[in-house]
């Protein structure tokens, strides 16, 4: 007689489910041995359960379809909570088996008793208590499609004892996986649409996530509008590539040309992004948003009109009715800005004649350059996400994903796990900041152990550095953010790791080729420049004013010797090379 266990993972396999990751504990265990004894699914062991989590949010964001994470009772599942945070905001199919205590002590104060279903509701698409066994697997079917269709996380809640019942048994139900589908507005609304952008002189495109699969409407609805595209960070990946129309990013991780380009239009387009910070949207343009989740429509900006629709599908229906335009004045300047701005970059990302510390602009051109043209990459918020939101190459195969909506330190190691995990044979690397690694540091015992071939790059420079550039940009004091680091290469050799430091600019380029090339996993520690400025777009005067107060607050301190080597970073190389 088969038990509850041996049907759910019966039903995961049937859904394209091959791998589970976690870490076990005894509530889990009739689950976990139901995967022991069946050869088509394995068991992804790791060194910390958010890691768990956080690994299935990067396999399910580079597939698309559902992956799967466990924790034990108590403590074990409410590790979880960072990673799900993360798949739910990044909407991406996750379902997470949350195992609970035994059944008849819950609301006792039983040895490590939590309620998963309160703790993971604002984490999830659908949670929902297991209390009796003939409750599955119709809530585990539930949970599955609502993950899949609403592109979020699923917790089921399974007190461990039921792992272990009989199951009930029930008709085979189709294979829960996602079903294709179009996906556009009515035709008057889109005649509205085209009414807006056809009576417009400069239309400037803002484009994200939602652009995934879209790439060529996209082109063509630029061509048309002869309209510049601006791209959000989840965008990146999806947009740059090929595309005479692309002006960069905005936002505080973007640069000047994506800024320029919507300040100065008269009509946004916005297709699949829902871009957060409301200081960078035009101030007098007519503003046309398409998401295929209508809920987002408006909750940025005042919209002149809203479309439900996939950005494929509804551009698509668009294009016939809108008049092709002549005139390239807004798209021809905002190239040539754009063009400006990328050489400003560049001629940062250089060797810099041997100096030290490294510029990280170097590291991050350095790894585009030299990594596979099908590489996923995966940075650390904080200063990382910067260098390769500006400095990685996108040629439509290769990913990059993060922490880019949650925010979550720590993501681009347990997150590599996810991905290599999935893709053994294609290179994935990890940008880690040294704040992030530390965190997790233990993972580097995952890829060893589950023979990961996962390439790190350090980005050391002693501080939780994006973190000092915030409280700069305030006007405080930095404060807490120094990290006293150890040798991150000679901790990976003891982990059993190919590990190299980097302190000199000409050595990097060999200790990257080594690491890439390295049949394991590899980790590169660069000590790069502490005092390097990611600075926005859009410099406010209340960020000018932050600078100088934080300045005047240095020197007061007793500090000044902060304050030069900054200078000494950011302006005097630029000033006097």
């Amino acid at each position: 007689m088969p038990t509850v266990a041996d049907t759910t993972v019966e039903i995961l396999l049937d859904a394209g489910v091959t791998r589970v990751y976690g870490i076990p504990g005894d509530s889990l265990n009739g689950f976990t041995d139901a995967i022991r004894r069946n050869d088509a699914i394995t068991w992804e062991h790791v060194r910390h359960e958010e890691a768990a989590a956080f690994a299935a949010s990067a396999e399910a964001a580079l597939t698309g379809e559902l992956a799967v994470c466990a924790g034990s009772c108590g403590p074990g599942n409410t590790h979880l909570i960072n990673g799900l945070y993360d798949a739910n905001r990044s909407r991406v199919p996750v379902l997470a088996i949350a195992a609970q205590i035994p059944g008849a002590e819950i609301g006792s104060g039983y040895f490590q008793e939590t309620h998963p279903q309160e703790l993971f509701r604002e984490a999830s698409v659908y949670t929902e208590l297991v209390s009796q066994a003939d409750q599955m697997p119709r809530i585990l079917e539930i949970a599955m499609r609502t993950a899949i269709e609403r592109r979020g996380v699923a917790v089921v809640v399974v007190p461990g004892e039921i792992f272990l019942a009989d199951s009930a048994g029930r008709r085979k139900s189709a294979p829960i996986t996602f079903s294709p589908r179009v996906t556009r507005p009515t035709d008057p609304e889109l005649q509205a649409a085209a009414d807006i952008l056809n009576g417009a002189r400069k239309v400037t495109i803002l484009s994200g996530a939602g652009a995934e699969g879209a790439h060529a409407q996209l082109v063509a609805v630029a061509e048309a509008l002869k309209a510049p595209i601006v791209h959000a960070m989840r965008g990146k990946e999806f947009i740059e590539y090929d595309n005479p129309y692309d002006v960069g990013m905005t936002g505080l991780l973007g640069f000047s040309s994506g800024y320029r380009a919507m300040e100065s239009c008269d009509a946004l387009l916005m297709l699949g992004t829902d871009f957060p910070y409301q200081q960078f949207f035009p101030s007098k343009a007519k503003i046309v948003q398409v998401d295929i989740r209508g809920e987002n429509l408006g909750r940025r900006v005042p919209l002149d009109l809203g479309l439900v629709g996939s950005v494929k599908d509804t551009v698509e229906a668009l294009l016939p009715l809108l008049s092709e335009r002549k005139d390239r004045k807004h798209l021809d300047s905002s190239l040539a800005h754009y063009a400006k701005a990328r050489k400003s970059l560049d001629d940062l990302a250089v060797n810099d004649r041997n100096r030290t510390p490294i510029h990280p602009q170097y590291v991050a051109r350095l790894v585009s350059e030299l990594a596979s043209e099908d590489a996923v990459f995966i940075p650390d918020v904080g200063s990382p996400v910067v260098w390769a939101a500006r400095y990685l190459r996108m040629n439509g195969r290769r990913r990059l994903i993060g922490s880019f909506t949650h925010g979550s330190m720590a993501n681009a190691l347990p997150q590599a796990i996810g991905a290599q995990t999935a893709f053994p044979g294609r290179q994935v690397v990890a940008l880690a900041g040294d704040g992030g690694l530390a965190m997790l540091l233990g993972e580097l015992l995952t890829l060893r152990q589950n023979k990961l071939p996962v390439k790190i790059v350090v980005f050391n420079n002693s501080s939780l550095n994006f973190v000092e550039v915030e409280m700069k940009a305030a006007g405080f004091v930095n404060f807490g953010t120094g990290l006293e680091n150890p040798d991150f290469a000679q901790l990976a050799q003891a982990a059993g790791l190919h590990g190299q430091r980097v302190e000199k600019p000409d050595e990097l380029e060999s200790a990257l080729r080594t690491a890439f090339a390295h049949d394991g996993p590899a980790l590169v520690d660069v000590v790069t420049a502490r005092q390097e400025l990611s600075i926005p777009p859009a410099i406010t005067t209340k960020q000018v004013a932050g600078f100088t107060l934080y300045a005047l607050r240095t020197i007061m301190n007793g500090r000044g010797d902060e304050l030069i080597d900054l200078a000494d970073t950011n302006v005097f190389r630029r000033l006097f090379d």
